[in-house]
């Protein structure tokens, strides 16, 4: 059975919360505005579960960037946000300068290009902290039912996979928008990660 322990959790979490200041400061000077963040939250659950507990802040629909890392343990970091918000990002992004017929067209590639930066400064600083190297793949954009997504990996359904599930909110209260930053992390990932940060504790 997946567990954790409250030393291996709060880890964890104090691991996500520097991981995302970082990443904040990068999404900040991108839309020009304070990005607020929430508390980070680490649980053991399903992907199925996973994805419940996104649509019920209001996410029935998202899009998401998601980017596949790999090292000395492994998994997948999504950039989510409602549907109907995504555009607004965009806007803030290019700063209100095109049209919304153009800016439609250019959604897909401004989300990927906001995410990969968010994700990989994100990943970057949480393998400096683990001593490790941590690469990512390119970014894919993805979009419809919040279920459908977190519980498709290569068109495979895995939604009673047992994941650690590692989630940050964030939001940009001028623009009255919301997202999250994921992790999902499958059973042997995850154990190679608690053997990784018990190791460090040990050291100190």
């Amino acid at each position: 059975m997946l567990s954790l322990t409250e030393l291996q959790r709060d880890a964890m979490t104090e691991l996500l919360n520097i991981g995302m200041g970082r990443a904040a400061a990068v999404l900040s000077e991108m839309v020009g505005e304070e990005v607020i963040f929430s508390v980070p939250s680490v649980e053991v659950l399903s992907r199925r579960d996973a994805a419940v507990l996104v649509r019920e802040d209001g996410c029935e629909r998202i899009v998401a960037v998601l980017q596949e890392f790999s090292g000395f343990f492994w998994g997948d970091t999504m950039l989510v946000f409602p549907e109907d918000k995504s555009l607004d990002l965009v806007h803030s992004l290019i700063q209100d300068t095109f049209p919304l017929d153009i800016m439609t067209e250019m959604e897909q590639e401004a989300l990927m290009e906001i995410g990969n930066i968010v994700l990989n400064a994100c990943i970057g600083s949480i393998a400096n902290i683990l001593q490790s190297e941590v690469s990512s793949s390119l970014p894919s954009f993805l979009r419809g039912p919040c279920e459908a997504i977190f519980c498709d990996k290569h068109g495979v359904q895995v939604d009673n996979d047992i994941i650690m599930f590692l989630r940050m909110d964030f939001a940009l209260h001028t623009r009255d928008m919301h997202g999250c930053v994921v992790f999902l992390v499958d059973g042997d990932a995850m154990r190679l990660l608690r053997e990784h940060i018990d190791q460090l504790f040990s050291c100190i």
